[in-house]
């Protein structure tokens, strides 16, 4: 059993390295798909298609349409305070000061070097023992090397493909830091009216809260007088209490509201204190949309432009990849002055160093052929392809969710805008109505209850329409976040897509793998 065993082993080896060499199925790559459908969903949402006309919608300073001074000051803080966004440009800077450092790949390596040295073989050190006549032996020695050359060769694209996929990590940095600039200024603009509203509302709900207590009042008043029960009473004071307490609530959203603006625009929580003063804040005006949404503008969103250029990345990653299957070419020059004198007095060496004689030069060209490398080369290529796979696919993750949220954003706008107007001829009537109650209270027809009841109707009203309005302004944000808020430096919708797989190296590396190279 033994000696069978050890018999078997020789040949499972042998299998083994010659499975090395059978090509395996090749992997399904992952494909870029086209821009999302989406036009008979805009068509039932009412929305318009695309014109190219229309292609400048929306602007960088989307915000200024609202009009708002307020908003337009809040937004300038942000940009100019906010720590995220100041982080994001500290990136940028750093991953385009990394494609500096790969751009010099592609130039040559200049050094000048100079250096002496004196030196003393110890009597019974490692030196002298081999060779007693060195012992205690001193010298001096200097070198100038003026010029110091390496250069490699890039044959193959290697380091190019290195740069390129530099540039374009720092190309999705610079995206990166826009979309965060979009989320920063959005996020600011819907803070603003969300504070509006709720501000709006604290003083309905203080109103409301006095309405209650009146109400109250006169509860007390006609049970004391023997003209209602105590049910009414207790009926008012559970009336009072629910008040205060939404007062509290709303008072309460209104201080989380500032805080996040405040901290939005790199301040402080006692900056938010400030924003909702005694000055009555400017009503923002509604945007105007263009005629038709300009939905080709999908692609000019910064996240797409983030994952396009990882993928083009990813994609130059490969080639360097497949470039360390090839031989690589590299000139090392060194050229100077160099004396050495078995002697202590260095004013002696220079009889020596600046002397024709003492010139020396080494011009070493080398070749390496990466004949096999354990299949390093093999798992990092696979590495870069898979890496390009998951640059695809998030890719076209992202591109999916932009047209979603395009979709969402519109339908949202629709609705938003059909509520807010039902809304405000709702307020309307009750108004009217609170005018028809006060009217028959004057001439007696009806008590002072029916008029109360009237007149909290009305501001409940009002205290949903104040709701409904910074929807319907937040709804224009979401829109304009949609379409990527003025961004326009993303990839054309139908520009060719990095095809890693098609260069001229592919062949080659294929048949090297089959030979069991790499």
């Amino acid at each position: 059993m033994t000696r069978r065993r050890l018999s078997v082993a020789p040949a499972a080896g042998l299998l083994f390295l010659l499975g090395g060499c059978v090509e395996t199925a090749p992997y399904e790559r992952a494909q870029f798909i086209e821009s999302a459908a989406m036009d008979r969903t805009l068509a039932r949402s009412g929305a318009p298609i695309a014109s190219q006309t229309e292609a400048s919608w929306p602007t960088d300073e989307w915000w200024r349409r609202f009009r708002s001074p307020e908003l337009d000051r809040f937004v300038a803080t942000a940009l100019a305070e906010n720590q995220n966004l100041k982080k994001a440009t500290d990136m940028l800077r750093d991953a385009e000061a990394f494609s500096e450092v790969e751009g010099a790949r592609l130039m040559p390596i200049l050094n000048a070097d100079l250096g002496m040295r004196q030196s003393r073989i110890p009597n019974h050190g490692v030196v002298a023992s081999y060779n007693p006549a060195l012992a205690g032996l001193e010298k001096t020695m200097a070198y100038i090397n003026p010029l110091s050359l390496h250069y490699e060769f890039d044959f193959w694209g290697k380091n190019r493909a290195i740069l390129d996929a530099a540039i374009g990590e720092a190309a999705a940095q610079a995206a990166q830091t826009e979309e965060t600039r979009l989320l920063l200024t959005t996020a600011v603009a819907r803070a603003y009216f969300r504070i509006r509203a709720l501000a709006r509302q604290a003083d309905i709900a203080a109103n409301m809260t006095k309405l209650r207590r009146d109400t109250l009042a006169l509860a007390q008043t006609r049970f004391r007088t023997g003209i209602d029960t105590a049910d009414g009473v207790a009926e008012a004071s559970a009336e009072v209490e629910a008040a205060v307490k939404r007062e509290a609530g709303v008072r309460a959203q209104l201080d989380f509201q500032q805080n996040l603006l405040a901290r939005f625009m790199g301040q402080g929580p006692d900056a938010g204190r400030d924003i909702v003063g005694a000055k009555a804040m400017s009503q923002p005006a509604t945007p105007a949309l263009p005629q038709h949404l300009p939905m080709e503008l999908l692609a000019h969103r910064p996240d797409v432009a983030v994952a396009m250029h990882r993928a083009e990345a990813a994609a130059e990653r490969i080639h360097a990849a497949k470039a360390q299957f090839m031989p690589s070419v590299d000139l090392t020059i060194v050229g100077g002055l160099e004396s050495s004198r078995t002697s202590t007095a260095i004013d002696d060496l220079g009889k020596y160093l600046f002397r024709t004689s003492a010139i020396g030069y080494a011009v070493t060209p080398n070749i390496h052929l990466p004949l096999f490398q354990g299949g390093s080369l093999r798992g990092n290529l696979e590495g870069r392809r898979s890496e390009f796979d998951e640059a695809v696919d998030g890719y076209n993750e992202t591109l999916l969710r932009a047209a979603q949220q395009v979709a969402d954003s519109v339908a949202s706008l629709k609705e938003t805008r059909s509520e807010t107007e039902a809304q405000r001829r709702l307020s309307a009537a009750r108004r009217a109505e609170l005018e028809l109650a006060r009217t028959r209270w004057r001439s007696g027809l009806k008590d002072k209850r029916e008029l109360l009841a009237q007149a909290h109707a009305a501001l409940e009203q009002n205290y949903v329409l104040a709701s409904l309005d910074a929807d319907y302004l937040s709804s224009h944000v979401d829109l304009i976040q949609a379409l990527g808020g003025g961004y326009l430096a993303g990839p054309e919708a139908f520009a060719p897509r990095p095809e890693p797989e098609t260069d001229q190296l592919t062949p080659l590396v294929d048949a090297i793998e089959a030979l069991g190279g790499g």
